[in-house]
């Protein structure tokens, strides 16, 4: 592996730490999901550059990542409306 790559690993594992450490906003949760998807988006074309594969895999992980987002981010402006804030603890399984 490469530093490149190391670096993209490091970032990766921060973002999971993030995402374990930031439980109680939704914003927050869905950021650093994000930043992971990111990282491993761009290991999935480092890895397909280097091997000389065709990039349509990375084009439909992207399309799948933009999925992923939009329907988190439709979350987030249903419990804003309904809740006042983005805070996970006041949400309630009942409320849905």
């Amino acid at each position: 592996m490469y530093v490149f790559e190391y670096f993209i690993f490091f970032g990766f594992l921060s973002g999971l730490l993030t995402f374990c450490f930031t439980r109680k906003h939704l914003l927050l949760t869905l950021l650093s999901l994000e930043y992971m998807v990111l990282c491993v988006f761009t290991m999935l074309f480092l890895l397909m550059v280097n091997y000389g594969y065709e990039l349509y895999i990375s084009l439909i992980f992207l399309v799948f990542t933009v999925c992923e987002g939009a329907l988190g981010l439709s979350i987030l402006v249903s419990l804003v409306r309904n809740q006042g804030n983005d805070y996970l603890s006041s949400m309630s399984v009942l409320s849905w």
